[in-house]
């Protein structure tokens, strides 16, 4: 799993989802997870190859995809002349929708498709013909109009028949722990609340009430992570949301974000993203709206 990169999404805890559009002549994304859900419409793509765990197909000029959390996928160019590829892609947290509430009677059909998206779903052509133009103006919609848009496309997709399941094994990556923890989640919650200044595992250590010996062990083995790559991921999702949303300067935004050291920044950045934070700004075409 070395060859596959774990994309670290601008998201924040305040956002509900995430809508990215665009055109393009090409598929240049590494092979990659995250731990968010995404929702993928691929328009004008005939030829292309799509990887989702274990599965690979070249696809039609149209499909739609779910692809669950942590579950590597990619879209390659491979056979594909088309100069206008369409992608349509939305992304929202584990916890938009949480267990209690996926529990209810009325939400079962999508409680069902989000445990049957850890393994990838191609839902069939006339599916994706009725949601696609919904899915091209969610974007347009405002603030919870748009969130119960959503929720009710997702609900039709929950619905369809002959949604595929595309991956013979779940490909979660080895790293990719479920650490359900209190003093985790309020050890995240303090990070992204002051990403942008320094943080001390000192700090964290004495909120959660722990040694710093004893919490620096505990968060390597609850996320699989250390503290300061945990605080740098966070960091991360800010920095390129500012990349996306802002005209900073590069050593602005690694300042902003609470990368005291731009070449830390840099280094860090090319390491999780594959490119430098002015190669991401300079590829970056499209539109993308955070809900």
């Amino acid at each position: 799993m070395n060859n596959i990169t774990k994309e670290i999404t601008p998201l924040t805890q305040n956002d509900c989802f995430t809508i990215f559009s665009r055109v393009k002549k090409e598929f240049n994304f590494p092979l990659h997870f995250h731990e968010e859900y995404e929702l993928n419409l691929i328009l004008n793509a005939k030829g292309a190859k799509r990887i989702v765990g274990d599965n690979v197909e070249e696809i039609e000029d149209m499909e739609l995809v779910l692809v669950g959390p942590n579950l590597s996928h990619v879209w390659l160019t491979h056979n594909c002349k088309s100069e206008e590829i369409r992608e349509v892609t939305i992304q929202w947290h584990k916890d938009f929708l949480d267990e209690k509430m996926l529990k209810r009677n009325q939400l079962s059909f999508i409680r069902r498709m989000f445990d049957r998206s850890t393994k990838g779903i191609l839902f069939p052509r006339e599916t994706a013909q009725l949601v696609y133009k919904r899915l091209l103006v969610i974007d347009q919609m405002q603030g919870f109009d748009s969130v119960l848009e959503l929720m009710s496309i997702l609900h039709q997709l929950s619905t369809a028949k002959s949604m595929r399941v595309l991956s013979d094994a779940t490909f979660n990556n080895d790293q990719v722990l479920n650490y359900h923890s209190r003093r985790i989640d309020k050890a995240f919650e303090y990070m992204n609340a002051n990403f942008h200044k320094p943080v001390a595992l000192k700090d964290l250590a004495k909120l959660v009430n722990m040694t710093e010996v004893s919490f620096s062990r505990f968060i390597k083995r609850r996320t699989g992570t250390t503290f300061i790559d945990s605080l740098n991921e966070i960091r991360l999702g800010h920095a390129t949301r500012m990349l996306i949303e802002t005209t900073h300067s590069i050593a602005e935004v690694s300042f902003n974000c609470g990368f005291n050291n731009i070449s830390n920044f840099n280094r860090f950045f090319k390491k999780k993203k594959n490119c430098t934070p002015k190669e991401f700004r300079e590829n970056f075409s499209g539109t993308r709206v955070f809900i």
